[in-house]
């Protein structure tokens, strides 16, 4: 008992700052609007892979890469096109506020979702100095009815590094799509990105479209299956339909241990 009561009278005295404040005085009388208060908003970039239409069975269709946008209702940039975006509520996550956000325009709930980039422009809006942390998702296009969500919303093709027919989108929501661009060309080497625009099942030429139209550029067979060797595993089931139903593929569970390799 003598030695707990000599602890506690022992214990050092809590730090004070120079005007003798210690930290609960500190933020008690701590004043916020000494300081300009930048709004924060997300912005969300989502892509998809869709297929055009082909009569021709003996042929794949043809794969081209989608953006989501949304048409503005109000200024700034009204009627332009740009990334569904939201302001970050005081008792949110940037996370929470990305898949609200999401939610809402796209009825999106489960996809492959990351942190892309932040922008800060000093002039990036009109309105006052806003700051937008932007956020990358990735979607098998089948999973995604915007069309039934907003009547705003529609997915653009990518071409040229652009959303093919909006001349201008809103803010700088360009550069943003341009900086994903090259996120996702960095991260198909590297990674698994690309099965997040795949359905669970789908054949070797399927994601060889996809790579394709990712990269903007064409492999040989031979060469794309040395590219993503150890990153499939075959289901030993073949494709329902078609000319010569091909074999069916997923993405491997454990890339070490692949069950039938290529």
């Amino acid at each position: 008992m003598e030695r707990l009561e000599k602890n506690l009278t022992s214990q050092e005295p809590c730090p004070t700052d120079k005007n003798g404040l210690t930290e609960e005085q500190y933020l008690k009388q701590y004043d916020a609007s000494i300081y300009d208060k930048p709004g924060v908003a997300v912005d969300n970039l989502l892509f998809a892979i869709d297929e055009m239409p082909n009569d021709n069975i003996r042929k794949l269709p043809e794969k081209r890469l989608q953006v989501l946008l949304v048409k503005r209702t109000e200024h700034p940039f009204l009627g332009a096109w740009g990334l569904p975006g939201t302001f970050l509520r005081i008792d949110e996550t940037f996370e929470d506020a990305s898949m609200r956000c999401l939610k809402l325009k796209s009825n999106i709930n489960d996809m492959h979702l990351e942190q892309l980039y932040s922008f800060g422009g000093v002039r990036r809006d009109p309105r006052y100095r806003i700051i937008s942390v932007s956020y990358m998702g990735l979607i098998n296009k089948n999973q995604c009815d915007c069309g039934a969500i907003s009547k705003n919303a529609a997915w653009f093709t990518i071409k040229d590094d652009k959303a093919q027919g909006c001349s201008t989108l809103a803010f700088d929501h360009a550069k943003i799509i341009e900086y994903g661009l090259q996120r996702i060309r960095n991260k198909i080497e590297y990674t698994d990105i690309a099965f997040s625009l795949l359905p669970k099942q789908f054949t070797l030429a399927e994601l060889q479209q996809v790579y394709e139209v990712i990269l903007n550029k064409k492999f040989s067979k031979a060469n794309f299956q040395r590219k993503i060797k150890g990153k499939v595993e075959c289901l030993n089931e073949h494709q329902k339909g078609g000319f010569r139903p091909a074999l069916l593929y997923a993405c491997a569970k454990n890339p070490n241990r692949v069950r039938t390799s290529l």
